[in-house]
């Protein structure tokens, strides 16, 4: 594997997350640099997205790159047969990096060792997607001015939620105090439980969605019930909207409260919430940009002056 990919969260250090932050924020500052100029950049998605392809694709136009690929793999040759293998090994005779979201688990690590260029894991399955935990790490790091010693609640679906468990092992560095909110369907899986009592992290699983738990949190993390990952619809039926977060349950909430989704959201957070100024969910998926700009230079070897 080439040593630049980003495939897991556990790719990066305690010192790596420190670093790419500090990256970020210059990009917050100004997101419009001409550092990939002559850098050609395939975003290769397998599985639909919006949010995700779009900000990566907007990193690239901003830092003067240029983009290859495709949005639906119906339109490629992996709809005629051919392997993942070969369509890595192909892809990177053209670009310089590649960022690939696929819908099997494992399926960007195997393209890391077999490609020329770095991948950029941009979500495989129910496993991970390491850029969505950046942003979301520098977005809890923006809005409460420090990461050390939070708590953060989680809700919805915790078993096939891939950024649940990327932010989990990303703030694992940080000393965080976890709730865990779900139905007994979509239950954290107790590989995420095993790594939380490994690494000493204080963490509580709740079934319903009480005021306790959200009037003690730092951070809200909200999560859709994913219909993609249910291979029966009627047990998917009985749980999407059974977290739904409304105004008046955030009124006696911490003044630093800030609440966040990685987007798409359905029904788990009612509309009025947007009006709150503890909603920062919007703000979240304009950081992604930044922080995607961050880990593409970084991952090229791109100093920024």
């Amino acid at each position: 594997m080439s040593n630049k990919s980003l495939v897991s969260i556990t790719d990066y250090s305690k010192d790596d997350i420190l670093r790419i932050l500090k990256l970020t924020k210059k990009f917050d500052e100004n997101p419009n640099r001409k550092l990939l100029e002559g850098k050609v950049c395939a975003t290769l998605f397998f599985e639909p997205s919006t949010r995700t392809r779009l900000s990566f694709e907007t990193a690239v136009n901003r830092l003067g790159g240029r983009i290859i690929g495709f949005s639906d793999a119906a339109t490629t040759s992996s709809s005629k047969g051919e392997t993942l293998k070969d369509t890595i090994l192909m892809v990177s005779n053209y670009a310089d990096i590649i960022i690939m979201r696929h819908h099997l688990e494992g399926a960007a690590r195997y393209a890391s060792e077999v490609s020329k260029v770095p991948i950029i894991n941009a979500g495989d399955g129910a496993n991970q997607h390491p850029t969505q935990t950046m942003l979301d790490i520098y977005s809890i790091y923006k809005t409460q001015g420090k990461l050390e010693d939070l708590t953060i609640t989680v809700v919805g679906d915790l078993k096939y939620g891939r950024t649940v468990h990327s932010l989990i092992i990303g703030m694992s560095h940080f000393n965080p105090t976890f709730n865990f909110v779900a139905p007994e369907e979509l239950r954290l899986p107790d590989y995420y439980k095993k790594f939380c009592d490994e690494k000493g992290i204080k963490y509580q699983e709740h079934i319903d969605f009480t005021p306790e738990v959200i009037n003690n949190a730092d951070i809200l993390y909200m999560t859709r019930v994913q219909r993609e990952r249910f291979t029966d619809l009627m047990e998917y039926e009985k749980v999407k909207n059974i977290y739904i977060l409304k105004k008046d349950m955030i009124a006696d909430t911490k003044d630093n409260l800030k609440i966040l989704h990685p987007l798409p959201r359905v029904n788990e957070i009612q509309q009025d919430v947007d009006d709150s100024p503890k909603a920062y969910y919007f703000e979240q998926a304009k950081n992604g940009m930044f922080t995607r700009e961050a880990v593409i230079c970084d991952a090229l070897n791109i100093s920024i002056e």
